[in-house]
C-alpha cells in the first residue's frame, strides 16, 4: 500500500515537472519572439533609408503580410510534419517580420501611448492567461464562438477600411480587446492541457513553438487593440 502510494507521488511529480518544463518552454519561445520583434521595429525605425525605401516600395508591405499568413498557417498546419529545427526557424522568421510591420507604429504612435498600451495589454494578458490555467470551467466550447468572433472581427475591419465609419470602428476596437482576452485564457488552458497529455519530449518540444505562437498572436493583436484606444499620433 505504501509502496504503491510512493510510486503515485512520484508519477505526480514527474508529471508535475512536465508541466512546469513545457510552460517555461512555451513562455521563453514567446518573449524570444516578442524580444525579436522589438528589436526588429526598432531598428528599421531608427534606419532612415530603410523606411524611405519602404516609403517607395509599397508593395513589400503587401509581400510581407501574404508571407506572415503563410507562416502562420503552415506552422499550425504542418506542426507535426515539421522538426523542431525547422518549427524555430519559422516562428523566428514570422516574429521578425512582425517588425517591419511595427517599425511604422514606432513612427505613428507617440512613445509614452505605445508604453500606455503595451503595459495594459500586459496586464490583461497576464491576468488571463492565469485565469486561463487555474479555471476548473472548461474552455473548449468557447471554440466556435471565438472562430466566428475571429472571423466577424476580421470583416468588420475590412469593410471599415473602404466605409471608414467611427462607431464601427470603435465597435471592432472594443470587440478586438474582449476576444483577445477570452483567446489569451482558451490558449492557455490548451496548453496547460498539453502539458500534461504525457505526449513524449520531442512532440512536447514542438508543442512549444505552436503554443508560443498562440499566446504571441493574442498579445500582439491584443495590443494592437489597445493602441487603437491609448494611441496618440506624433
Amino acid at each position: 500500500m505504501d509502496e504503491q502510494y510512493g510510486t503515485t507521488q512520484i508519477q505526480g511529480a514527474d508529471v508535475q515537472l512536465a508541466r512546469q518544463s513545457f510552460l517555461t518552454s512555451v513562455f521563453g519561445w514567446m518573449f524570444l519572439g516578442l524580444a525579436l520583434t522589438a528589436g526588429v521595429a526598432a531598428y528599421v525605425a531608427a534606419s532612415s533609408d530603410m523606411i524611405s525605401w519602404f516609403e517607395d516600395h509599397s508593395w513589400a508591405w503587401l509581400v510581407m503580410f501574404i508571407a506572415q499568413l503563410g507562416l502562420v498557417v503552415t506552422i499550425s498546419a504542418g506542426i507535426n510534419k515539421l522538426s523542431y529545427s525547422v518549427s524555430v526557424f519559422l516562428f523566428a522568421l514570422y516574429a521578425a517580420l512582425n517588425g517591419f510591420i511595427f517599425s511604422v507604429i514606432l513612427e505613428a504612435y507617440t512613445t509614452a501611448s505605445i508604453a500606455s498600451a503595451f503595459g495594459v495589454a500586459a496586464g490583461m494578458f497576464g491576468g488571463m492567461a492565469i485565469y486561463g490555467y487555474v479555471t476548473k470551467r472548461d474552455l473548449t466550447g468557447m471554440r466556435s464562438i471565438l472562430f466566428m468572433g475571429l472571423i466577424g472581427l476580421i470583416i468588420g475591419m475590412v469593410v471599415n477600411m473602404f466605409w471608414a465609419n467611427s462607431v464601427l470602428y470603435w465597435f471592432v476596437t472594443f470587440g478586438g480587446v474582449v476576444l483577445f482576452c477570452a483567446l489569451t485564457a482558451y490558449d492557455m488552458q490548451k496548453i496547460k492541457q498539453i502539458g500534461e497529455s504525457g505526449a513524449d519530449a520531442e512532440t512536447l518540444k514542438k508543442a512549444s513553438i505552436l503554443g508560443a505562437l498562440s499566446l504571441y498572436l493574442d498579445f500582439i493583436n491584443l495590443f494592437l487593440f489597445l493602441l487603437r484606444i491609448f494611441g496618440s499620433a506624433r
